[in-house]
């Protein structure tokens, strides 16, 4: 059976309470507490769950799949700012989604995850958005699941990723196991997003750790995202996490490709990069987000959103 994720945070946090502060950082008319909620698909035998942030009470039009180390609550802003129908889903180890025991968190065995929860809760989506890890989920999800990708938006990220593109996002993964008090996890958390501002990432650790036993920690299944992070370089001998099987992927696609690429400190994405995805995609739309890093959601979520409503028009 699957592990459950920690225990919830403590009863004055309401996952759902942060979003008018969402709105009044950035400039979101506020209408009122839109409409979200929180469903758990079950994706095996055994009843491990999928959990996601449904957004709208229409058909979802957009699925969105979070990077490494974060959960669902990470596009709240551009969900706020595009105000549309969507699914924002957690990647298996990560937010409220059951842990996995036995598997890598390779975009391979997410994808297969992730077709179920999209089967279910969002199957006409019209745009597939993935960060990060969610990006290379996103690109096996379009082999293992095809007719769920009808056009797909990649957030800094390519099968071009390895280990000292992302060494900075390994070495906050390694980072201690538990913190004594909210304050020095929140401070660590601004030590290595120096692009953020401190309340939308005081927002981002209430959503993404819990206090247990008098010390605070993180939500998602840190062991197997350290042992992901270690494997990142497909090249080194018993790695376990292969990328190159993507590129393929990336360019077998028959549906509208974009790449959002930031330009800051701690992109993972390189000239080489954007170039061998124009290679394999000619017809791809490559956007660039020079004052954001590698969580242009986190730095620039209004221009990401902007985005995001352009490919739906």
């Amino acid at each position: 059976m699957a592990s459950s994720p920690p225990s919830d945070l403590p009863l004055h946090y309401d996952e759902f309470s942060l979003f008018a502060e969402n709105a009044q950082e950035y400039g979101i008319e506020w209408r009122g507490s839109p409409a979200v909620r929180r469903e758990a698909i079950p994706v095996d035998q055994d009843g491990r769950r999928v959990s996601a942030l449904i957004w709208g009470n229409t058909d979802p039009e957009i699925v969105f799949i979070h990077g490494g180390a974060q959960n669902a609550h990470t596009w709240d802003t551009v969900a706020l700012a595009l105000d549309r129908s969507m699914v924002a889903l957690d990647l298996p180890g990560h937010g409220h989604s059951d842990h996995r025991l036995g598997d890598p968190f390779s975009p391979n065995e997410n994808a297969e995850d992730i077709a179920v929860a999209i089967r279910e809760l969002a199957p006409q989506a019209q745009l597939v958005v993935g960060m990060s890890l969610g990006g290379l989920t996103a690109l096996a999800l379009s082999r293992v699941a095809p007719e769920v990708v009808r056009s797909l938006l990649l957030v800094d990220v390519t099968p071009g990723v390895d280990r000292d593109k992302a060494a900075p996002i390994a070495a906050f993964i390694a980072g201690p196991e538990s913190f004594s008090s909210f304050d020095e996890i929140l401070a660590r958390t601004i030590e290595f997003n120096p692009t953020r501002s401190e309340s939308s990432l005081r927002r981002g650790v209430l959503h993404n750790a819990v206090e247990r036993d008098g010390e605070w920690v993180w939500r998602y299944q840190r062991p197997r995202l350290i042992e992901a992070a270690v494997s990142l370089d497909s090249t080194q001998a018993g790695s376990t996490i292969d990328f190159s099987n993507l590129w393929d992927d990336l360019g077998a696609l028959r549906v509208p490709l974009t790449l959002a690429r930031g330009l800051a400190a701690g992109s993972v994405v390189d000239d080489s990069d954007q170039n061998e995805v124009l290679l394999r995609q000619p017809e791809a739309r490559i956007e660039l987000f020079p004052g954001a890093g590698h969580s242009i959601q986190g730095d620039q979520p209004i221009e990401l959103a902007a985005l995001i409503d352009s490919l739906l028009e």
